[in-house]
Order: structure tokens, then C-alpha cells, then sequence
């Protein structure tokens, strides 16, 4: 069979793209790129496998021969750059979230798709959840009729974790964003319920507070956006580090409802599948309540995987891409900017005095020039005199100490493991 050589930048998160690789028929890892060598020694060790050359420089690890696809599993904020010199050494790419930082990026990216012809996907998980993906699949039979409201919501407080995913590092990717950044997990599976396009954002940010504080992270705690679909339909979605954790969905049609479990339910969360649904648009019926655990052919090999099993779907589709399956189920890079770009646009939203903005259709050549140079972001690197602050009432103090003592946390954890 053939097989299709993977390289993976990015240790950590990359860990699920490597186990796929390392299972599946049809692909398999070459290289492995990680600038952390403590990490990247002990996936040497934990995979044992001497077909694998190991890097920690990424032009290096681009240039690594024989590969045909990328797994761009670094900091987020990276993604596009990585991405678009990956695809100009003639590489697919797999990038998790999130596709861009800046709207030039997003225009970059797109352009680079289309001159290279490589196949992008993006990894938008939470889309191949089995609720969600269940949804896709009764929306695209007509079950729900024409999508009139939708909710998202991907909460996660982070707090516990967050030695492991700041390193006490001042001025992290996550410590220095903006909330609305990381909005694909809430936005993206209803967009890819519905294939329809988002066309106007408004943003609200909520405040900073002592537990972002206690993080180190200088932007609200989080934030909802509301967008206007192609079709009129209104989508609210919210994300970041509330309280308590919540992925959820629900989806308003004009023959009924779906939606997944809440979480404080405890009967499976995003796993199961809530429907009530008219057999047509004409009148109002009954409620014909119905609640299951989707499964598909795939579930058995899936159940393993992070993120509900979506981790192995992502991955299984982007393989059977790039071996020729037009059927296969991938997020391409318009669909990846419809999930992205609205986040990016409502904090603009906010730092306006909340008017909605248009979010642009990257499809349409004639709307990326006025996009070409937008290098607004909170990056100072990457935004120079574009830079805008993290938090829409200024950059928050943060005492130093902060940091220092998630730092001693994150190596108490590496020692740790160590032992």
C-alpha cells in the first residue's frame, strides 16, 4: 500500500498526528522537528524507531528528503508562516489551530495554496467531535431544514494546566493574545455543519480578572462573538477561560433543533446527539424528541484519540487527500479563514466601540488587496507600528512573580516525569 511520509513539527500537540502515523496503513513518520531537545529526546526514546530522523532546526527539518506532507503542530501563532514555506518546498500541509495571526497572513496563505497547488488542511478538531459531525451529516440530508440560529461554545479553563502550556514564559503566545484569537473550536463546527459563510462579526470582550492574572494572561478572560451567516442566520459563540468547562452546540433549522449534551447533563457530553425535528417546514408539529451516541465505520479505530476520537479523523481524511480521495472530508483554506477571520475581526470590533465588521470572502481576489498589509495583531514582532494591545483597556500588569512561580511548576512537572 502506498504511504504517505509525514513530518511533524511539534512534539507536544504533534503527539497524536505521530501515533496515527505510526498505526496507520497508509502513512508514516520521517522527521520530527521540536526546538525543546529535552522533548524531543523523549519521544526518541518513546518511539524507538530508527526510520525517524529527528531535528531542531525547521529549515532543516522542510528540507528533510523524501517527505511528502507537514504536520504543523508548533505555536499558533506561527502557523501560516510555517505553513506557506512549507508549501513552497512542495509539501502538503496539516496545520492545527490556529490557521493565521494577521489578516496578511490569511491573505498570504491563501495566495500560496493557490500558486503551489498543495493540499492545506486545516485541523479543526472539535468539527469531527461525534455530535458535531453527526450534525453535519443530518444537515447536509435536509433534516433540519435552513439554518435560522446556532450557538458555539468551546470553554476551557486552563488554569491547571497552564504551567504545561506556558512554561512561565512572560510573553507566550497564549499569554499576549487577544481573547477572540482562539475562536475556531466554538465558530468551526458550525460552519462546517452548514457550509455557510460568515459575512458580519461584533465583538464583546469580557474583562480581565484575578484568574487571568493568577495566569499571567493579559487579555479578558474570554469572549462571545456574534456573526451573521450568508443566509441571514445569527450565530453566537463563546470561548475562553471561564470558570467551568463547556463544549457545546445547537443548531436552530426552520424543521427543528439539534444539539449535543452539556457537560453538567454527565450523559456524554459532545458525544451525544439531542434532535427534535419536524418532517417538514410547512407547520409546526409535535415534538419528536431523540437522543443518541453517534458512531460511524470509523468509531472503533477512532476511540482512542484525544478531542472525542476527532483527532483520528483529521488526520485519516487529510491521508486519503492527499492520496487522491476527493471525497474526503478536509477543511480547506477558504473554510479554515471563515472560521478564523471572524475572530480576528471582532476584537477590531471592540477596540471600535463594537460596530460590526464585514468579514471578508478570501475566495474573491478583489477583496484581499485592502487586506494585503494588515499586520495588526498583539505579536510587537510581527505587528511593528500596526501593534495593538492584548486587553481593549490596555496591556494588564502582570507582577513578574507570576510567571516565575509557573515556571517552577512547569519544571516540578518535567522532573516529575522524569521519575
Amino acid at each position: 500500500m502506498e504511504k504517505v511520509k509525514f513530518g511533524v513539527l511539534g512534539v507536544g500537540r504533534g503527539s497524536s498526528m505521530i501515533k496515527f502515523c505510526e498505526t496507520a496503513e497508509n502513512a508514516e513518520v520521517v522527521a520530527i522537528c521540536d526546538k525543546w531537545e529535552e522533548g524531543l529526546r523523549r519521544k526518541k526514546e518513546e518511539l524507538n524507531d530508527e526510520r525517524i530522523t529527528y531535528y531542531t532546526e525547521a529549515d532543516e527539518f522542510l528540507r528533510h528528503p523524501g517527505m511528502d506532507a507537514v504536520v504543523l503542530a508548533n505555536y499558533a501563532t506561527e502557523h501560516a508562516p510555517f505553513a506557506i514555506r512549507a508549501m513552497k518546498n512542495g509539501l502538503h500541509v496539516f496545520s492545527e489551530v490556529l490557521p493565521c495571526q494577521t489578516l496578511a497572513e490569511a491573505v498570504e496563505l491563501v495566495e500560496t495554496v493557490e500558486s503551489t497547488g498543495k493540499i492545506y488542511a486545516y485541523g479543526e478538531n472539535y468539527c469531527f467531535m461525534p455530535a458535531p459531525k453527526e450534525m453535519r451529516k443530518l444537515y447536509r440530508e435536509g433534516r433540519l431544514g435552513e439554518l435560522e440560529y446556532a450557538e458555539g461554545e468551546y470553554v476551557h479553563n486552563c488554569e491547571s494546566i497552564w504551567p504545561q502550556c506556558t512554561y512561565g514564559e512572560r510573553d507566550h503566545w497564549r499569554n499576549i493574545m487577544h481573547t477572540f484569537f482562539y475562536c475556531t473550536h466554538s465558530i468551526g463546527p458550525i460552519i462546517h455543519i452548514t457550509g455557510l459563510r460568515p459575512v458580519s462579526v461584533t465583538g464583546f470582550e469580557m474583562p480581565f480578572n484575578a484568574r487571568a492574572k493568577r495566569m499571567g494572561r493579559r487579555c479578558g478572560i474570554a469572549g462571545v462573538e456574534m456573526l451573521t451567516l450568508e443566509n441571514g442566520a445569527v450565530v453566537k459563540s463563546v470561548h475562553g477561560d471561564l470558570i467551568k468547562n463547556s463544549i457545546w452546540y445547537t443548531l436552530y433549522g426552520s424543521k427543528g433543533r439539534m444539539e449535543s449534551s452539556r457537560e453538567d447533563a454527565q450523559n456524554g457530553g459532545v458525544m451525544r446527539l439531542h434532535t427534535n425535528f419536524n418532517p417538514d417546514a410547512e407547520h409546526t408539529y409535535p415534538d419528536d424528541y431523540q437522543t443518541y451516541l453517534p458512531t460511524d465505520a470509523l468509531s472503533k479505530a477512532a476511540e482512542s484519540y484525544g478531542h472525542g476520537a476527532a483527532d483520528y479523523y483529521t488526520m485519516y481524511y487529510f491521508t486519503r487527500k492527499i492520496l487522491g480521495d476527493e471525497t474526503a472530508d478536509v477543511i480547506d483554506v477558504y473554510e479554515a479563514m471563515d472560521m478564523a477571520l471572524p475572530g480576528l475581526l471582532a476584537y477590531r470590533s471592540v477596540l471600535n466601540g463594537g460596530i460590526p465588521m464585514t468579514v471578508p470572502d478570501l475566495r474573491r481576489k478583489e477583496e484581499r488587496d485592502k487586506y494585503r498589509n494588515d499586520r495588526a495583531c498583539t505579536s510587537r514582532s510581527v505587528a511593528g507600528d500596526q501593534w495593538i494591545p492584548p486587553y481593549s483597556k490596555g496591556e494588564p500588569e502582570v507582577p513578574q512573580e507570576n510567571y516565575d512561580k509557573i515556571k517552577a511548576q512547569w519544571e516540578e512537572f518535567l522532573k516529575n516525569g522524569e521519575s
